[in-house]
């Protein structure tokens, strides 16, 4: 759809997207595999990151390796990126967090700003947004405007599943946000759910409805 958009067809990816589909899934078992999608999601979403030389010593001797050479930002759309904030880190564990809190009014289906946790000047290199669903588009916009006037200069998309709605208005508001998904379903319905999908990702993920 858009030379931004990076869908993730690895097997592994592909089986646990299916665990998370399914409706029978228990919360638990949600969010464990939320966790590790979220992993898989992230290194790919992180394979362009500079490197560094790093002269080390090895049991066997002296070698060269490398290390990151950009800092890097993870902010959970809250509450369901919240689920993917551990998988993340179990990946970058040198990485700072940062929240953003958007709701969808439920009537406009646009999104409303209720929490910001952002330090006052970007520390950071790299900005990850985390949020399960690419649903309309409005959070991930909403969260990329706020970012950007902050001072963000690299900024990607990290979730799990898109509609080509929302792909579409967050590729158009900005072109320059990577956008790494597992699965790009087919439309959404009358209410901004996705279809297929997997429901509301925050009420699976914390057993509410």
């Amino acid at each position: 759809m858009t030379t931004q958009l990076h869908i993730c067809h690895h097997p592994l990816a592909q089986h646990k997207l299916a665990i998370l589909r399914d409706q029978k899934t228990e919360p638990k078992k949600f969010r464990e595999v939320v966790r590790e999608l979220a992993m898989m999601l992230v290194i790919e979403a992180t394979s362009d990151l500079p490197l560094t030389p790093l002269p080390i010593t090895t049991p066997m001797g002296a070698t060269t390796g490398h290390k990151l050479a950009e800092n890097v930002g993870l902010i959970p759309i809250l509450r369901a990126g919240l689920g993917m904030v551990e998988g993340a880190l179990t990946m970058l564990p040198f990485a700072e967090v940062w929240h953003i809190g958007l709701y969808r009014d439920e009537r406009t289906l646009r999104p409303v700003e209720y929490y910001n946790k952002l330090p006052v000047s970007p520390t950071v290199q790299v900005c990850l947004v985390l949020d399960p669903m690419l649903a309309t588009g409005g959070s991930a916009v909403a969260t990329v405007d706020i970012l950007k006037r902050w001072g963000a200069q690299r900024i990607k998309f990290v979730g799990l599943i898109g509609a080509p709605e929302g792909v579409k208005k967050l590729s158009e508001a900005h072109p320059d946000v990577q956008i790494y998904l597992a699965a790009l379903d087919d439309h959404l319905n009358d209410i901004g759910y996705i279809v297929p999908g997997l429901g509301d990702a925050g009420d699976r993920q914390f057993g509410t409805a």
